[in-house]
């Protein structure tokens, strides 16, 4: 059981980082990187992470610029090339940050609540799911940019570009990237100096995003177009009809599932 003090810290700090997430958001919402829910979203995922320590609100700031920049970088090239295909695009809304964000978050918070080898797994559980969300992310977005026509990761057959599953080099080298950032910035914050683990993290959690995506996640078919697509209502109008794997695995249960095993890699990792 916590001492009053410390638990009096953590609502401290959770409200001050309720208060500093706020403006951050607000911003992202009127840059277009967040919807109105994924705002309300963010200022949760922010208020809990500071409340684990300010170094965990600022890893969180730079996990959420680096991919927000990304996500900017050649937007409308990247919709022209995917937009058919995925089911969601542009800003984020509050299941896509909860999704990416909400491991992260909880493990980072709940890391003071027990002795100190819980809080020492808890806290590289967190590194690694949000290596994960990174590696996801920067794999995506250059990859979709850069990786020419990606090939599933199960059947290695070419798919359309923003297909879950979907792999290329550059997008795979991306990934690795986007991991180390994570893991190399939490080391200079004074947070978990564990860089290899949580880059061998972060690319397990990206990779088991691919597995998911090819293997689980729901695939539609557009009759009026003849194409494939993830969408439940296609660009062109018409309501697609599922092709394969489970109508209720979407993207976000995906990544949600890939930050998960991001986290529980970290943690086994650290502890062996």
């Amino acid at each position: 059981m916590l001492a009053p003090y410390v638990l009096s810290t953590l609502l401290q700090r959770g409200a001050l980082g309720a208060a500093a997430a706020l403006p951050v958001a607000l911003l992202a919402r009127r840059a277009d990187s967040l919807s109105t829910s994924g705002a309300v979203a963010a200022v949760v995922v922010g208020a809990a992470s500071v409340a684990a320590g300010w170094a965990w609100g600022a890893l969180l700031i730079v996990y959420f610029v680096a991919g927000s920049a990304l996500s900017h970088f050649r937007r409308a090239d990247k919709e022209r090339l995917t937009g058919a295909v995925v089911a969601k695009g542009g800003a984020r809304d509050a299941t896509q940050v909860l999704a990416n964000g909400g491991i992260f978050a909880a493990s980072a918070f709940l890391a003071p609540f027990g002795p100190s080898h819980f809080g020492v797994t808890m806290s590289i559980g967190a590194l690694g799911a949000l290596a994960a969300a990174s590696a996801d992310t920067w794999s995506t977005e250059i990859g979709t940019l850069f990786g020419g026509v990606p090939r599933s990761l199960v059947s290695f057959r070419r798919v359309p570009a923003g297909t879950s599953g979907g792999v290329s080099i550059a997008g795979s080298l991306a990934m690795a990237c986007g991991a180390a950032l994570i893991a190399v910035t939490a080391a200079l914050l004074g947070l978990p100096r564990v860089i290899t683990i949580v880059i061998m993290a972060g690319i397990a959690g990206a990779v088991a995003d691919s597995l998911l995506g090819a293997c689980v996640q729901e695939r539609r078919w557009c009759a009026a177009c003849e194409r494939g697509s993830e969408r439940r209502m296609h660009d062109c109008g018409t309501a697609t009809v599922l092709l394969d794997g489970h109508e209720w695995v979407d993207n976000d249960v995906v990544n949600l599932l890939a930050t998960v095993t991001g986290a529980a890699v970290a943690g086994v990792l650290a502890v062996f």
